[in-house]
């Protein structure tokens, strides 16, 4: 998979997170996507495995999304739409 492949489905978690004012920080780690929000409630797991996420653990702040192995592709998309 391409970055450009990866550009909408990026775009779709970041939203599912709560958008950018949620995210404190964010960061690619083997298979997931780790990210530390704001407020998990605005967090949309639906919307999440709607962009593709085959599993989302959500532990307090901690929201761990599994996009398989181009999770790197779509964290550096995130960067650019950050």
């Amino acid at each position: 998979m391409r970055s450009d492949d990866t550009t909408g489905q990026a775009a779709a978690i970041l939203a599912a997170l709560g958008g950018v004012d949620n995210i404190d920080e964010i960061e690619p780690c083997t298979t997931r996507l780790r990210s530390l929000v704001r407020d998990a409630g605005q967090v949309d797991v639906g919307a999440l495995r709607a962009a593709g996420a085959y599993g989302v653990m959500i532990n307090g702040r901690v929201v761990q999304v599994v996009v398989g192995p181009h999770v790197d592709l779509i964290a550096s998309d995130l960067d650019d739409l950050m």
